[in-house]
């Protein structure tokens, strides 16, 4: 009988431990503003903004597979059927030049680290 208290006292302290940085940020965690992102240029995007919100790495991750593996160089949006090249420099930074106010306040709310600027937009700085 002794055991069973050492056990679930145990358990009890697993579960707070496991729990703590949800508790946490409940108390004293706030909520964060979403970044204010420069406006594109442009006047409509290859897929629609929620999809390019949520998925836009993903989309350029198969047009580096697609362009680089298979040598396809032309997307149809999903949503209007329309011809873009799979272009980074091309097509994105075409509307999204200010790469500093619209793609570097993202990711660095995001915490994410992008190396695409690496190799595909020479006057890039490199965002942080």
């Amino acid at each position: 009988m002794p055991d069973r208290a050492k056990v679930l006292a145990g358990l009890a302290l697993f579960a707070v431990a496991a729990t703590l940085p949800i508790w946490y940020g409940f108390v004293f965690g706030g909520t964060v503003p979403r970044p204010v992102l420069e406006k594109p240029t442009g006047t409509a995007c290859v897929e629609p903004v929620e999809f390019m919100r949520t998925r836009h790495m993903s989309l350029l991750n198969e047009w580096r597979d697609q362009v680089v593996r298979q040598g396809q160089t032309i997307y149809v949006s999903s949503s209007t059927r329309q011809e873009h090249r799979m272009r980074l420099t091309g097509t994105c930074l075409g509307c999204h030049g200010d790469m500093a106010g619209f793609c570097g306040r993202c990711h660095d709310y995001s915490g994410v680290r992008p190396n695409c600027w690496n190799c595909h937009h020479e006057q890039a700085p490199r965002v942080r």
